[in-house]
């Protein structure tokens, strides 16, 4: 019986969503938690991997299950023996050629800047810390500009895995509430860093360090390097994979 959870967790303290030796990850502590429900290894699939510090709110995974379970079991069972910044918040049963990554048309992320000349220590985990003056309507500008098909070379980072380069921007949006900045962005499908990457960019539009038409020479040259730094992991969140089936 194939299984679908929708997860979200806090990636402060842990080495991203992928297992790996002697470190914690996200992977690690679910499968180790649904193994006890299951009282049987159990190994996940997900819609998408998270760096280091990277949230998510709509990660979705999926495993096969020897045994029948309740759903309740794969919620409030699972989750009592998860650590509190992990939390599984549905479960549902699904086609036995659903899959959490492959299945997905589209993917969506949010960044979140805590913009303002003082930091925030309770923000710390959680946003990136801008204290320089930003032109906002300047970084709108320039993230319309990644609407649509592209080739996205210039935002993909070295470790990237993907077949191709060539992704559709569906949606970007930058909103303003208080002294946050708040990013969103919707996609078929996103490269390794792309949307740090993106963020590091119109950053430093945003600061004036280089005009809105920049965005398109980085994009149409297709060359990580002549881009913006890659934005640190705090900010990031997987918000939410979109499929036909759930």
């Amino acid at each position: 019986m194939r299984i679908a959870l929708g997860i979200e967790y806090d990636g402060a303290g842990y080495f991203g969503w992928q297992r790996q030796r002697e470190v914690r990850s996200i992977q690690q502590e679910l499968e180790a938690s649904l193994s006890i429900v299951a009282n049987s290894p159990i190994e996940l699939q997900c819609a998408g991997r998270t760096d280091a510090g990277v949230h998510a709110t709509g990660q979705v995974v999926h495993f096969d299950s020897p045994v029948e379970r309740k759903m309740a079991a794969w919620t409030l069972g699972v989750n009592a023996n998860l650590p509190k910044q992990i939390a599984v918040r549905w479960a549902q049963p699904v086609s036995d050629d659903f899959h959490a990554r492959f299945s997905a048309f589209a993917r969506s992320y949010q960044y979140k800047i805590y913009h303002h000349p003082v930091r925030s220590s309770l923000k710390a985990d959680y946003y990136l810390w801008e204290p320089r003056a930003l032109n906002v309507d300047d970084m709108r500008s320039a993230a319309a500009l990644l609407l649509g098909e592209h080739d996205f070379s210039c935002f993909r980072g070295s470790l990237c895995q993907a077949k191709s380069p060539i992704k559709t921007i569906d949606h970007i949006q930058i909103d303003t509430i208080e002294d946050e900045l708040i990013l969103n962005i919707k996609a078929n499908a996103f490269l390794h860093h792309m949307v740090r990457n993106i963020v590091g960019t119109l950053l430093k539009i945003g600061r004036g360090e280089k005009r809105v038409e920049w965005m398109s020479q980085v994009l149409e040259g297709k060359d990580r390097k002549k881009a913006g730094p890659t934005a640190e992991p705090q900010g990031l969140y997987f918000m939410k994979a979109f499929y036909e089936e759930i």
